[in-house]
Formats: structure tokens, sequence, C-alpha cells
């Protein structure tokens, strides 16, 4: 009977939230892996974020019948990197497999979604770079869905990288220390962060219950609608992601009228 209740109450939301406009980009910060992790009693940190890692094929079934054009997941940040080595080593082989399924996976190819990552990319190991390359060379044609993997990704170091390779620009043009101060825009920042050419995130959603950005897309989410909620992100269900976009389309957005 529960699973009868569910279906008709996805279905009913489904057809709530098609009735209206939805996002272009959504961001997602993936959080609540160990937890769940905890309540099922499954403590190897590869096999917890693996859990996480599957959601994702959810996730984009649930983005493509919405019509839902870029979607950004923050998968590992650059403050991970602080976790035990053991974690570390989990969630980065977590996110290695992945990103080879992806590249070969008939559905992604099927739907046309082309794959990206956004990040340091200097501070991961050769597999994980390796397994970049592979994704974002098995779908570099594809424009339906732009899936962005945000791996070894901070906020301010993202914008940090972007001004620095701004000035280094400037220097190789061989411009004066004016011309560089005056040359430091909003818009010629913009050129240079990990996502230039990307829409601004819509919406964010954040897993967990946690009530913060923690450093996600700071520079593009200033115009951004945020959602939080308390469940988990391996339990992350369809009607989770149905209110989250019924939320936003509830909102009045200004953009900072």
């Amino acid at each position: 009977m529960s699973r009868l209740l569910y279906y008709l109450y996805a279905r009913r939301l489904v057809r709530e939230v098609k009735s209206r406009p939805t996002p272009g980009h959504i961001g997602i910060i993936l959080d609540g892996n160990r937890r769940h992790g905890r309540s099922v009693g499954i403590t190897e940190p590869r096999e917890l974020y693996d859990l996480g890692a599957n959601k994702l094929d959810e996730v984009l079934d649930w983005c493509v019948e919405l019509g839902i054009a870029t979607v950004t997941l923050w998968v590992f940040s650059t403050d991970n990197f602080h976790r035990p080595a053991a974690e570390v080593s989990g969630i980065l082989g977590s996110i290695e497999a992945k990103l080879k399924a992806l590249a070969c996976d008939p559905a992604i190819h099927r739907r046309r979604v082309r794959v990206r990552a956004i990040g340091c990319r200097a501070m991961l190991p050769e597999p994980v770079l390796a397994a970049i390359t592979e994704a974002e060379r098995a779908t570099a044609g594809y424009d339906d869905l732009e899936l962005n993997i945000a791996v070894a990704y901070g906020g301010r170091q993202e914008i940090a990288d972007a001004v620095r390779a701004l000035l280094n620009g400037m220097a190789d043009d061989e411009a004066t220390l004016a011309e560089a101060v005056a040359g430091v825009t909003p818009e010629a920042i913009a050129k240079h962060l990990y996502t230039a050419g990307l829409p601004d995130p819509d919406l964010i959603i954040r897993t967990s219950g946690e009530i913060r950005l923690s450093g996600f897309l700071l520079w593009q989410s200033a115009h951004s609608e945020f959602y939080f909620t308390d469940v988990l992100w391996p339990a992350f269900r369809k009607i989770d992601f149905l209110r989250a976009i019924r939320s936003f389309q509830q909102r009045r957005r200004r953009f900072g009228c």
C-alpha cells in the first residue's frame, strides 16, 4: 500500500511541477553519506560512498523527465582532503569508478549527456584525472543535458584560481599594473571560473539538514534560490527532488532588486 501511495503522490507532484517553469540549472550539495552509512550498518568508506554515487543515475532520470538542462553535483571538496586517508581513498575511488561507468553508460549516450569535471585538478591523483578525461572525451559532442561533477572543488579556491588566471593572461599581454588593476572586473573574472560558459544555478539543494553552502559555487550563487532538506543524500527520493523544485516555483525571484 505504501508503494502505491508513493507512486501516486510522485505522479501528482510531477504533474504539478511540469505545469510551471522549471529551473534551468540545479546545483546539489551531496551531504549525509556517512550518517546514512551508520544508519544501515555500513562503515567501509568505499561501500558507503558507492551508495551515494549510484544515486546519480536516479537524479539524471528526474532531470531528463523535467527537461532540466544543467545539473552540478558537489561530490568532493578541497576541505575533504583533510579527512582520514582511508576515507579520502574511498571517496576518490568511488568517484573514479563512477566516472568510468558514465563514459560507457548507454543511458548517458542515449540522452546525450555531456559530462564535465570542475575543480582544482592539480589536487587530484592520476587515476581520477584519467577517469575524468575518459568521461569528458566520450561525451564531448553532446549538449542535451550538462552534468558537472564538482570534485576537489572549493568556492574560494575557484575565485583565487580565476583571478590568478586573469592576471597571468594580462602579464602575457605585457599589461601595465594600472591596466591590470582596471581589468579586474566581475565580467573578466567570470570568464576564468571553472564554470565559464555555463549559466549560473537557479536552484541549489543541500541534503542532510545542514543549512549552509560550505563554499559551493560562491560566485555563481549570488542570485540562486536555496532549498535545504533533512534527507540524507543516499536516501534522497524523487519526491524530495520534486518538493525542492515546487518550492523554487513558489518563490518570486528578485535577482537583487
